[in-house]
């Protein structure tokens, strides 16, 4: 597998940069190897890099000074740390300093491939807010219509203050995009982004993953841990599908932001946390609120801000802009010259309903880049249900069983198959999904 990232890892222990080499080359990144900072600063300024892994404990000039000197000289290169000596308060230092990833040794192939995974995407999310795309938009988002506009000008007022920020919207629209705009434009800025999907943290692990946890709290705490608040303090974290917590995590969340502080599991002793709180969720809070499944006092304090991303459809302007940008960016990962849409398949893209939104329309220009045999994209080209769509009539004469299998079947493949995703969308639990899709 062959990448174009380039790496550069930094450790007095020959054992561990051989490690790091062999692993970093059969994943097909270009690797660099120094045994001290010194060697790191001098081969720094004059070679890009995209990440510099470095051990904490280095002799003469420690990790965490490397750590400072990339962050405030080489704004779009990513930092890991990595240490032996792992401690609640190494990690929240290194965090603080600039470091984007914190690892203990020893960590397996999967944590530091994950690790990598994170640095590399905040580096591209960094890089389109720094404008060094061509066609970045506002701080990384994309869009020239008078709805995005509207969203854009919230997103200017919001960066200003401290308030808590509650993003809402369809799944797909960029509600982590907006939500790292603020931070990036805000004081906080050289701080960290802290993003977190509440749903895809076990319940009875969310509380030990956002507040951390002491040693001998619980089986299997073997150390002490810093949790998601502690490694955002002084930053900003993203609470992304804040109503799937339960009334129990809804209440804690309420008592962190109304004191500023945290409790880890297992201590009794409060930590504070100077900490901006932006959250995000595809459902009505008000509706939940009124049903008692989300509580009303946590609601208001999230709602400070509200910032409602429109669904693609109702962005039409902004299709063109979205799809053209999204083209270049996969030509150039795969090296091929920029797909050309013709004016039939691009009417089809334009009246399509989108209801995977921006996430969608991205997946599908990826797909047409690699499997297009042609310089230019046409009906053929396009998935099938898009396609019968447009050109099936819009009368009255259709059953209802035709017309939800047909939105069923274009959103599961907006997600590309993924049945949790779609059924979200939906707005059906996934027993109903499958139901459902027996029926056909």
């Amino acid at each position: 597998m062959s990448r174009t990232e380039k790496i550069l890892c930094v450790d007095d222990s020959t054992d561990t940069l051989e490690l790091l080499r062999r692993n970093l080359e059969l994943n097909g990144f270009t690797v660099f190897t120094v045994s001290s900072v010194e060697e790191a600063m001098r081969l720094l300024e004059n070679t890009e890099v995209d990440i510099v892994i470095t051990d904490m404990k280095m002799p003469k000039i420690s990790g965490i000074e490397l750590v400072k000197y990339v962050s405030e000289n080489y704004r779009n290169t990513g930092i890991m740390m990595i240490t032996g000596f792992a401690t609640i308060e190494g990690a929240v230092s290194a965090m603080k300093t600039g470091a984007d990833e914190y690892l203990a040794k020893p960590f397996t192939d999967e944590e530091l491939q994950t690790a990598l995974d994170k640095i590399l995407q905040k580096v591209r999310d960094r890089k389109m807010i720094a404008g060094n795309s061509e066609k970045s938009g506002f701080h990384g988002i994309i869009g020239k219509s008078h709805e995005m506009q509207k969203v854009f000008s919230i997103v200017k007022k919001a960066a200003i203050s401290n308030a808590n920020v509650l993003i809402t919207g369809e799944s797909g629209t960029g509600k982590e995009l907006v939500a790292r705009a603020i931070h990036y434009q805000s004081l906080r800025s050289k701080s960290p982004f802290i993003p977190v999907n509440c749903a895809a943290i076990p319940e009875e692990l969310l509380e030990s993953e956002l507040f951390g946890y002491v040693k001998g709290a619980f089986t299997g705490a073997d150390s002490t841990r810093a949790g998601f608040f502690q490694t955002a303090d002084g930053g900003t974290i993203f609470l992304d599908e804040v109503s799937e917590m339960s009334h129990a995590m809804q209440a804690k969340l309420l008592r962190v932001i109304q004191e500023r502080e945290i409790m880890m599991v297992g201590s009794r002793k409060p930590i504070s946390v100077d900490i901006r709180v932006v959250c995000a969720t595809n459902k009505d809070l008000h509706s939940l609120v009124s049903k008692k499944l989300f509580r009303e006092d946590l609601f208001y304090r999230l709602n400070v801000i509200n910032i409602d991303l429109p669904p693609l459809r109702k962005r039409e302007d902004d299709i063109i802009e979205l799809l053209t940008f999204f083209l270049h960016k996969f030509s150039r990962e795969i090296g091929r010259d920029d797909l050309i849409i013709s004016e039939s398949a691009l009417n089809i893209l334009k009246s399509y309903h989108w209801p995977g939104n921006v996430r969608e329309l991205e997946n599908l220009m990826q797909r047409l880049t690699v499997m297009a045999e042609d310089s230019s994209v046409e009906i053929a080209d396009l998935p099938t249900y898009m396609r019968s769509s447009f050109y099936r009539p819009n009368g009255l004469d259709r059953k209802l069983e035709e017309v939800e299998m047909e939105y069923i079947n274009s959103v599961l493949s907006s997600v590309n198959g993924n049945k949790s995703k779609a059924a979200q969308i939906l707005g059906i639990d996934r027993k109903t999904l499958r139901t459902k899709l027996k029926e056909v």
